[in-house]
């Protein structure tokens, strides 16, 4: 008896141990991603003249890139405004050279980009000395935005799938259940824009962004230009509400707002994919970070918890909830703030309970709302995993399992690509899910911020998800930016952010082999050379006046 009672203590404390309930606040492996930032002056003369020229260099990226979009961007099939003009239809015949336009021009915007990083974040482990206002972060931001956001969409043709589910939701059908073939006709202009991988699949989104589509159908009708444009609005949008709630939320981690910025709104992953993709987690990620800041603003700024408090926070329940009625994902989020909600109440299991129940209230009362006042019901719970017959590249589970069936069939053994995936995406599920039941006890515990956690959860669902697109890092990216300010965090996210960004192509299409490699070497003869050229006027380097580790200045002020 007595081992058997050694045995199942033994096992509680393992278990205990690997859910973090032992485990003291200063050895929580995650937290070393988190300091205090420090509070620094503003950029001198000589500093301020640099972030001119680098806001140069990334407006004449991005103008490049608005241009090479005219002949290598997602243009529509039909409806292209291009298509046989002079001047304008010459970039689409000069495919290579339009195609080396493109990529000088996202080369230029990612070098900017990493040069403004000296003046936000400092060196690779160093603290700036000096740091931009926000009010020249924000200039920046808009001024590298604005060309992308009139230019024609780029890295992918997703734009024209919502088009045509928010035709077929416009006509009455159900979305849910016919794809653009079945519910608009295989000759229907919209249809017809549609990739052919899609064109018989339902729609894999939720009520609220049909619900949205379907008043963009009925403004826009089949014009695809006009619909382009106003879901190109809608990603705006969105990218204004990540401008907004980032900043708030690093104030409460104790992270500089402009450094937030820099790595979540004007990272190039944003411009390149969320402006210029016109991709819908755009404003499903705003309504996730402004939902978090209002549940945050009610937990941490109102005391006693009052009426108003409770106000607020089912209020920014509400906003999580129609950020989850987009894609699904976000509705994560909403368990961290149950758990930063029952340790505001208490911290104890009753509390947790408590938290829980009003939460997931608040998320199926409204999810009931919209999807009967939308008239579109819940067959999008069905179509969840239509992305899964995708095999992406930069999903791990995915990855091991396409090499381990490749490495099978050069030994001889077959093809076991689709059976070895049925093994390692399941795996990878409930490692992800270890990991955000973690992460949700380390933020019950008080051991780990919210904002923190959710960051870190969301990059386990995404580092192990069956399907990661370009865009979906930006699902852990834009909320740990907020959080996570370390080089141990900032140093991966920021090479990912830079290689991802170079390696997919501008329509989201195969281009041939020669014309990638000749775009390829005539862009890095372009960017040596103009690193060359810039070498004394731009930060290439460290100088002094721009990062200084061993600077100790007071510490950047965390909000109550």
């Amino acid at each position: 008896m007595a081992v058997v009672e050694g045995a199942r203590r033994r096992v509680i404390e393992i278990g205990r141990r690997a859910l973090g309930l032992d485990v003291p606040a200063a050895d929580h492996t995650v937290a070393v991603l988190h300091s205090i930032d420090h509070d620094v002056p503003g950029l001198d003369r000589r500093e301020t003249l640099q972030l001119m020229r680098i806001r140069l260099l990334g407006a004449t990226g991005a103008v490049i890139m608005a241009i090479a979009a005219l002949g290598v961007g997602a243009q529509p099939v039909h409806q292209n405004p291009t298509s046989g003009l002079r001047v304008l239809g010459f970039f689409a015949r000069a495919g290579t050279s339009t195609l080396a336009m493109c990529l000088i021009g996202t080369v230029l915007v990612v070098m900017a980009w990493l040069l403004l990083g000296r003046f936000a974040i400092g060196g690779w482990g160093g603290n700036p000395r000096h740091r931009l206002t926000r009010s020249q972060m924000d200039r920046t931001l808009l001024l590298w935005i604005i060309p992308l956001s009139v230019a024609p969409p780029m890295f992918s043709n997703d734009v024209y799938s919502y088009l045509a589910q928010s035709e077929i939701s416009a006509r009455g059908l159900d979305p849910y259940k016919v794809g653009p073939v079945e519910g608009l006709g295989l000759d229907n202009v919209l249809t017809n824009n549609v990739p052919n991988i899609w064109r018989l699949t339902p729609a894999p989104y939720g009520p609220l962004f049909l619900w949205m589509g379907r008043g963009i159908s009925s403004v826009a009708g089949d014009n695809i230009i006009a619909g382009v444009w106003l879901h190109r609005l809608l990603a705006l949008a969105g990218v204004a509400l990540i401008v907004w709630a980032l900043p708030r939320l690093s104030r409460r981690c104790g992270v500089a707002p402009v450094s937030a910025l820099w790595l979540g709104a004007a990272n190039p992953l944003v411009l390149f994919h969320l402006v210029g993709g016109v991709h819908n987690d755009a404003i499903m990620l705003g309504l996730m970070m402004a939902g978090v800041e209002f549940c945050m603003r009610a937990l941490d700024d109102i005391h006693p918890f009052d009426r108003k408090a409770w106000a607020l926070l089912v209020f920014g329940a509400v906003v999580i909830t129609l950020s989850s009625s987009i894609k699904i994902i976000s509705l994560v989020s909403l368990g961290f703030v149950g758990m930063a909600l029952a340790r505001r109440l208490g911290g104890r299991l009753r509390d947790v309970l408590i938290a829980g129940a009003v939460l997931v209230g608040i998320a199926v009362v409204v999810t009931l709302l919209i999807s009967g006042a939308s008239g579109l019901g819940f067959g999008w719970m069905n179509t969840l995993g239509a992305a899964t017959s995708v095999r992406s590249y930069l999903s791990l589970p995915t990855a091991i399992g396409i090499i381990t069936g490749f490495g099978g069939v050069l030994l001889g053994l077959g093809d076991h690509t689709t059976a070895l995936l049925d093994i390692t995406r399941p795996i990878a599920e409930l490692v992800a899910a270890f990991i955000t039941v973690r992460m949700l006890i380390a933020t019950w515990t008080g051991r780990l911020n919210p904002i923190g956690a959710l960051g870190v959860s969301l990059g386990a669902i995404v580092l192990f998800f069956p399907v990661v697109q370009p865009w979906y890092l930006l699902w852990a990216i834009v909320p740990l930016a907020a959080w996570a300010n370390r080089p141990a965090f900032r140093v991966p996210a920021v090479v990912l952010s830079v290689v991802v960004s170079m390696i997919v192509m501008p329509r989201g299409a195969d281009f041939y082999v020669f014309q990638i490699v000749e775009s390829a070497i005539a862009t890095v003869i372009v960017g040596l050379t103009l690193i060359f050229l810039t070498r004394n006027v731009l930060p290439w380097r460290n100088q002094p006046g721009v990062s200084a580790p061993s600077q100790r200045p007071t510490p950047y002020g965390v909000s109550s």
